[in-house]
């Protein structure tokens, strides 16, 4: 399957069901130009790379509903993101406390509470080019993203079942 996201409309699309997104507060930007804290969506296809979900949110695991179904996992308090350009683990999951810059997952806001990383700058990392770049879930007190792209979670929640590693996310 493959989410297209419509930046000028402010929409996601996924197997002809549309629902609104929101995207980066600076808009939209060719991947090429992202840089870290910028706080654009890079335009693109990524690739989906796994699920993970707050535990304590009463959440189901997702039951897939095709063969190949993302791999999954529950957060931990300690989960973040490394989002500083100097440490060797930029751009990929990492344990607080951790000596360089990273974002905290466990979140209060919900806005963590179902998180897709995508394959955007990991394929190796490459230093100031961006990084944390999910689909994540929508929060009243969030109008806009940091540059991810996010849903209402009870959308998220229906589409976790029908996406596997074979699928995509189109920004446009």
């Amino acid at each position: 399957m493959i989410l297209r996201v419509d930046t000028a409309a402010l929409t996601l699309t996924a197997d002809g069901v549309t629902t609104p997104c929101r995207i980066g507060r600076s808009g939209p930007v060719a991947a090429d130009a992202k840089r870290e804290g910028d706080g654009h969506t890079p335009l693109g296809r990524w690739a989906l790379r796994e699920v993970l979900l707050r535990p304590d949110r009463g959440l189901a695991v997702p039951v897939p509903r095709k063969a190949g179904a993302l791999p999954w996992r529950w957060l931990t308090p300690d989960d973040g993101w490394s989002d500083d350009p100097a440490d060797p683990a930029y751009n990929r999951p990492v344990k607080h406390p951790h000596a360089f810059s990273a974002e905290q997952l466990w979140r209060d806001d919900g806005l963590y509470d179902v998180i897709i990383p995508l394959g955007y700058n990991d394929d190796p990392p490459v230093p100031h080019r961006g990084s944390a770049i999910f689909l994540h879930c929508t929060a009243p007190a969030h109008p806009v993203t940091a540059g991810c792209v996010a849903v209402d979670r009870d959308a998220l929640l229906i589409l976790l079942p029908f996406l596997g590693p074979d699928d995509w996310i189109d920004i446009a």
